[in-house]
Order: C-alpha cells, then structure tokens, then sequence
C-alpha cells in the first residue's frame, strides 16, 4: 500500500470512529466521579437550561475533562461558569461560550475543522470528541506545547497542534469544513476565510480589545461571507501579523 493511501486510509478509519472514545477516558477513582458529577451539573445548568440543543455538544461536553485543562489549584473551579487563566496572560473560556461556538459550527463528524487559538487545548478536545480532524495553532509555544501534551495524554489522536501566527490559516491542510477562532481581531482576517470551503462556517468574536466585542458567524456563500451576530463576549485580543493590519 502506498503512502498516500495509507493516509486516506487512516482518515477514513478516524472518520468512522464512534463519538465517545475519541478525547474522555472513562472515569478511574473517587476524584473522577466527582468530575464528572460536577460536568453532569455544567451541562444541565449552564448549557442545557439555556439555548444549548445540540445534544451532541451536550455529550461531549459531559464527557471532556475539564479540569485536566487548567492548572492544578484551580480545578475544584473547572466546571463554574466563568472562564479561568491557564498562565502566559491568557484563559479557558467559560463552559457555556465553548459549547455556544461549537454549536453553531453544526458539526455532524468527520469534519475538518482549523482552531485559532488553542490555549488550553480545551475546545480542540470538544471539537475532537465530536469527531472532528482538528488542526489548531497557537501563538504562544508554552502554551502550544502544554495543549499538546494534554491532548496525547488524552489519546486526541485526532488533534494536531503547532505553534505559529493563526492570522496566516494552515494553508497546507486547507480548505476547512469550519473555522474557529479564540481570540478577538477587529475584523475578519481574510486569509482564514479564504481557506474556509464553500458553504462553511467561521465563527470568531471581533472587536476591540477594550471594549465588548460581538460574536460572529460567517457562511461562505458563492465566496462571499455572509454574517450574523450572535451575542456580545469578551475574549483577549489575537496578537501577531493581525496587528499589523
């Protein structure tokens, strides 16, 4: 067998990988049960009990461990509903934000989806656990490389994480089924959507840094963005080349 139909191969059986086993190693001892206690109330009173109806979204965010993405003395706070910092200046949005994005991506599995942002690893682990191929880039190497080790700790074979400027996309594995991005630009970077597939979504917060900015979800239709508001957020400013801009 060749090498690029090794690789389709592996893709396919990625692909055919049952939502479930893919990022959420089942619970292990006491502490564990308690976690997933704590995520079985996240989900049914800071999800569910708002406009959160995807019930996939609502199973994977049952079952991704949380805790494991913040720094130890914070993890009896994992599971409020406010976001925690995770060092290097930046956060781990709250629950209901990170399942509110991935809901209007409407994924159905097998996706190939870009992350902007990685932080904490996180949402690549919800979006993964969905059934996503997830390519995420991450700014800052210290958190790229702690996200990383999480992830393969977690056995996320499907999420692949390198540090770099997000602002530039990952053209090598374009085009993008969807498109997420963790941190707030004032205006849509054109080389992320240039990268996005005909009739897939972005979803990004934009605005400036000192004020609230509004998260956004843009369709490309006929090559164009097609936008929509969807509520007022507050994420930490994307850095790099966007500066530039």
């Amino acid at each position: 067998m060749s090498t690029e139909s090794r690789r389709w191969l592996s893709v396919l059986l990625l692909a055919l990988l049952p939502v479930g086993v893919l990022c959420a190693p089942e619970p292990s001892g006491q502490a564990d049960d308690a976690y997933a206690e704590a995520r079985r109330r996240m989900v049914e009173e800071q999800l569910a009990s708002r406009d959160i109806t995807d019930k996939r979204v609502l199973e994977a965010m049952r079952r991704v461990p949380r805790h494991l993405f913040v720094p130890a003395p914070l993890r009896p706070q994992a599971y409020a509903d406010y976001p925690l910092p995770i060092g290097e200046g930046q956060t781990i949005s709250q629950p209901y934000i990170v399942a509110l994005m991935t809901q209007v991506l409407e994924l159905e599995g097998g996706e190939k989806v870009l992350e902007v942002g990685t932080g904490s690893g996180y949402q690549a682990a919800v979006l993964a656990e969905l059934g996503a191929r997830v390519f995420s880039i991450e700014i800052n190497p210290v958190l790229a490389s702690a996200a990383s080790r999480t992830l393969d700790e977690l056995g996320c074979e499907n999420v692949r994480v390198k540090a770099g400027d997000g602002f530039f996309g990952w053209p090598q594995e374009a085009p993008f089924d969807a498109v997420i991005v963790t941190a707030a630009p004032e205006k849509l970077p054109p080389r992320l959507f240039e990268q996005l597939k005909e009739g897939g979504r972005l979803v990004i917060p934009l605005g400036r840094e000192s004020f609230l900015q509004v998260l956004t979800l843009f369709t490309k239709k006929n090559g164009k963005p097609v936008s929509r508001e969807i509520l007022d957020v507050r994420f930490v400013p994307m850095t790099g080349e966007i500066r530039k801009e």
